[in-house]
């Protein structure tokens, strides 16, 4: 029999949330190749502590929280920055989504970047985004505005 993960089967999960998982641990490490490592860490702990879930919604919280520790544990693990003078200034790719600000994210510092991506990207409100960082609502909304004027820079706005 199966282990199912609120009512999806291992395959069914891995489909549905890759791209989520995978975003994050982009967002996170700005590098492919490390953030390829941390997705696998991040399905291979879910298969392995099969922990229950409530709902989807449960799952997808567990999911992102489990990429963003994979993420930080990869990173006290290697002790190495990324600069971000590897970032180009413009996105390299043309989005059919005028809307992507995937690019502009990576010029942003990582907690900001985490906080942005789950907002704009997911479409998490603030309270979701603090249950799933682990964080004060107040905290997230501080950094949700700050993050928003670091990216109006990036986009060569001016700051509010």
């Amino acid at each position: 029999m199966a282990v199912l993960f609120a009512g999806l089967r291992y395959e069914d999960v891995v489909r549905k949330y890759a791209q989520t998982v995978a975003n994050v641990c982009v967002m996170r490490l700005k590098n492919q190749a490390d953030a390829e490592d941390c997705f696998q860490d991040t399905f291979v702990k879910l298969l392995t502590k099969t922990p229950s879930f409530k709902d989807e919604e449960h799952l997808k919280h567990w999911l992102i929280r489990a990429a963003i520790h994979s993420c930080y544990d990869f990173i006290k693990k290697n002790r190495r920055t990324i600069s971000l003078d590897t970032v180009p200034d413009e996105p390299s790719y043309r989005s059919d989504d005028a809307y992507d600000i995937s690019w502009a994210l990576m010029k942003v510092k990582p907690d900001y970047r985490e906080i942005l991506y789950l907002h704009y990207c997911e479409r998490y409100q603030v309270k979701e985004i603090a249950e799933i960082l682990g964080r004060n609502t107040n905290t997230v909304k501080v950094m949700l505005k700050r993050g928003r004027e670091m990216l109006k820079s990036v986009y060569g706005g001016e700051a509010e």
